[in-house]
Formats: C-alpha cells, structure tokens, sequence
C-alpha cells in the first residue's frame, strides 16, 4: 500500500490536537466499530477492502466538527484533513460521508467547491453507512436515522433514498446478512 495513512491512535490524537469535543471523538470510535466490521465481513466475502483505511477514515470522518457541526463539516473537514497532509482516500471519505452523499445540485446550493461529494469507493460507502448506524456513540437501527432525517429533511429528501440505496449495496456485499 503507497499511501501513509496514520495508525487509528494518530487518528483520534489528530481529532484531539484539531480541537473535536469528545463526544464527537466517541461517536468517531464507534463508527469505526461499526465499519470496521463491516469492511472486515465485506473482505471476508472476497471483496477488495482497505480495512486501515475504512478503520482510519472512519475515525476521521467528521474531524470538521471541531469546527461546525452543520452539513459544511464535511467540506470544512476535507479542507482541515488536506492541510494535515493526509491522503486523498481520507479526505474523500471525509466529504463523502455525510447524507449518503451530496448530489452536484445540492453542493452547489450550499456554496461548496465544484467536487464530487458522492460516495464513490467501496471503503467511502461502508465509513458512510456505518455514520448511519450510530447516534452519538450508541448503534441504532437505520430506521431510526431515516425517521428522524424525514423529520428534520422532509419524507422526501433525496437523502433518504440515497442511504437506502447505499444499506441495500452494503447488504448486498454482506449476501443480504445483518450485522451483528
């Protein structure tokens, strides 16, 4: 692997050092729980996955918190992680986790740069959905997310098809089996 990813421990002393509260560095360690085990069962099933990096981008995922904790925390958050000198694999997941993805319509709404913000990487997908998994540093059924989204979104934001999207790719890689 050409990439130098940080090891998990540099990961959440980065969060530290950038000023992350802990209750978004807890949320960033179960997430990565959560991922970990899902890239570790995906691999298993003989799909090609970097688990460090879906452990370390999943750690990172939401580094932009330490500086807003609005939907801009993904963009802020690539910015942030670039300017450490982390690869762009991270910094990809960074921008891509949030939403199931940003469509290029709904960047440009929200003022972000011309980029893609749609999860494109089989690692990007599972740190994405496994953000879908976890409130605070709890796991919770997807349902839960998608009900309170509806809420916040409207029941038909193209958000919540788009996660749909992604559970049904992931379980599909997992042979339709729940994680446990």
């Amino acid at each position: 692997m050409s990439e130098n990813l940080p090891s998990p421990e540099e990961a959440v002393q980065l969060l530290r050092k950038v000023g992350c509260p802990p209750n978004v560095i807890s949320h960033c360690i179960a997430v990565m729980r959560v991922a970990t085990r899902l890239a570790e069962k995906i691999k298993a099933r003989g799909v090609k996955v970097n688990v460090q990096l879906v452990r370390v981008g999943a750690i990172l995922h939401d580094i932009g918190r330490s500086r807003t904790h609005s939907v801009h925390h993904a963009v802020i958050g690539g910015d942030l992680a670039r300017s450490l000198g982390l690869p762009n694999s991270v910094v990809s997941i960074i921008e891509r986790h949030v939403g199931g993805g940003i469509s290029q319509e709904e960047a440009k709404i929200l003022g972000w740069p011309r980029r893609v913000y749609m999860p494109q990487t089989i690692e990007e997908k599972i740190v994405a959905y496994a953000d879908k998994l976890i409130e605070g540093s709890r796991e919770v059924p997807l349902e839960r997310t998608l009900n309170k989204l509806r809420e916040e979104l409207g029941a038909d934001h193209p958000a919540i098809e788009r996660i749909k999207k992604l559970e049904r790719e992931i379980l599909s890689l997992l042979k339709d089996e729940r994680v446990e």
